[in-house]
């Protein structure tokens, strides 16, 4: 007999877990299937944390070994050892890992390590290691993430040639690393990868870096990491990769055509993106409708056109970051439940966590003009801000846009330390439909980093006061 639930999640990620736990504590019976063998998803086991286990390690580094001494304190003999740091970064994934399955026996959510497939509305067939299992879901919630997107004529090895995945488990130092896509994904792991000591070429196809980003923030984040050594072809692309000796030749051309020139490397990674994981799920079969990018379509209630399958995460529209899919992960349990949930997309931050961060929430300039919205602007740099003076990190800025009627908070763009932290208490204020007067009259502690949003936020009025 098959087993019943009142929810079946396909997809072990921040959005199906969140969705698992969430309708486990309103009461409903539930399973989560995922194939990894440990819950957790990209983001926890290839993604966001061991990504920023090595950023963060790698930062020490660089500011141990340059910074320092500018501060009065002098290291000697500083080294990587790169067998320590992977060990760092493998440990706090498998602590984290561990938390998920805590977190699935406290809410009495049944975790099912196997390849789960619909096939039929209410039905869901999971191989697993010792066979194959049918179960019967009231609902069916689909949270598979998304994979690598390819580069056509170009095969991952995770070698030489690696996706992100790959990048996060380099056996050495490359002394060259080219990079394939000037994004988020291929900004931090070149980052890590350039303070640890390779030489990282990013090649971009379009003619700006992070597209998307507000256009100014944009290029002072450029002007930054190529200060710290990071060299950009814009507006150009990779034709082919051949193998010379234990090296990579790559041939770059323009995006609009032209001469091609030749570069070398030592590993390739390629991060141009990712595509919604939706392969072997039964999706056709079961008449699910997908977009022309493969996304599951859906309602604002995540409900397919199919009664019964829901869709959260990378696999529907919407910008593909674990922190929206856990709160779309949220409102679909909730929904599910017979509540009220919701997600505001307006008020959902991004940040880049290179050194500077760079944290982003709302409208940028281009899409208020496009749109032919009126607003001000109002922008404070860390040169003036006495924190990140005494503490020698004065690169950026944070620039905070509202409309120039209401002045309410129509979004918020900083490059800074620790503005990935920051930006929380912007779409705070956005969240509530806060004014940039708000944020200029609340009382921030001093000396802090976060003074400069206050700052920016006077700016909005014209009344900032320099530091």
């Amino acid at each position: 007999m098959a087993d019943t639930y009142d929810v079946v999640v396909i997809g072990g990620g921040p959005g199906g877990y969140n969705c698992a736990i969430r309708a486990g504590q309103l009461g409903l019976k539930v399973a989560c299937i995922d194939k990894r063998g440990v819950f957790g998803g990209t983001c926890l086991n290839v993604g966001c944390i061991p990504s920023k286990a090595l950023l963060h390690a790698s930062e020490l580094y660089e500011e141990a070994g340059e910074h320092f001494p500018k501060m009065g304190i002098e290291v000697k003999g500083l080294s990587v050892n790169l067998k320590g740091l992977m060990a760092h970064k493998d440990k706090a994934v498998s602590e984290l890992t561990k938390g998920i399955e805590f977190l699935f026996k406290k809410n009495k959510v049944e975790g099912i390590v196997g390849e789960g497939k619909i096939v039929a509305p209410g039905t869901i067939s999971v191989t697993t290691k010792d066979g194959t299992r049918e179960i019967t879901a009231k609902n069916i919630v689909i949270a598979t993430g998304s994979d690598v997107a390819p580069l056509k004529g170009v095969t991952i090895d995770e070698k030489q040639i690696v996706s992100s995945t790959g990048a996060l488990t380099l056996p050495e130092i490359p002394k060259r690393l080219l990079v394939v896509g000037a994004g988020v994904i291929g900004l931090e792991l070149g980052s890590v990868w350039r303070r640890l000591g390779s030489e990282v070429t990013v090649i971009e196809f379009l003619d700006r870096i992070c597209p998307g980003l507000d256009l100014e923030t944009g290029k002072q984040f450029q002007r930054i990491l190529t200060k710290q050594g990071m060299s950009f072809k814009l507006s150009a692309k990779v034709t082919g990769v051949t193998k010379k000796g234990k090296a990579l030749s790559v041939t770059v051309e323009p995006a609009a055509g032209g001469t091609a020139e030749t570069l070398e490397a030592d590993v390739i990674l390629v991060a141009i993106g990712r595509r919604p994981y939706t392969d072997n799920l039964g999706l056709d079969e079961a008449g699910v409708k997908r977009d022309e990018r493969g996304r599951v379509v859906t309602d604002h209630h995540y409900a397919t056109n199919v009664k019964g399958i829901y869709a959260i995460g990378d696999v529907r529209e919407g910008p593909m970051l674990a922190h929206k899919a856990e709160d779309e992960g949220v409102a679909a349990a909730e929904i599910l439940a017979g509540r009220a949930g919701h997600v505001n997309y307006d008020a959902i931050p991004s940040v880049i966590y290179t050194y500077p961060e760079v944290a982003t929430v709302g409208k940028t300039e281009e899409e208020l003009k496009a749109a032919g919205v009126e607003y001000k602007v109002g922008k404070f740099p860390f040169t003036a801000n006495a924190r990140a003076k005494s503490n020698l990190t004065t690169d950026g800025f944070v620039k905070i846009l509202a409309d120039a009627k209401t002045d309410r908070v129509l979004g918020a763009h900083m490059v800074g330390p620790d503005v990935g932290n920051m930006i929380g208490e912007v779409v705070l204020a956005m969240e509530f439909s806060g004014s940039s007067e708000d944020i200029a009259r609340t009382c921030h502690a001093h000396p802090t980093l976060s003074e400069t949003i206050r700052q920016a936020a006077m700016g909005v009025e014209g009344w900032t006061m320099q530091m």
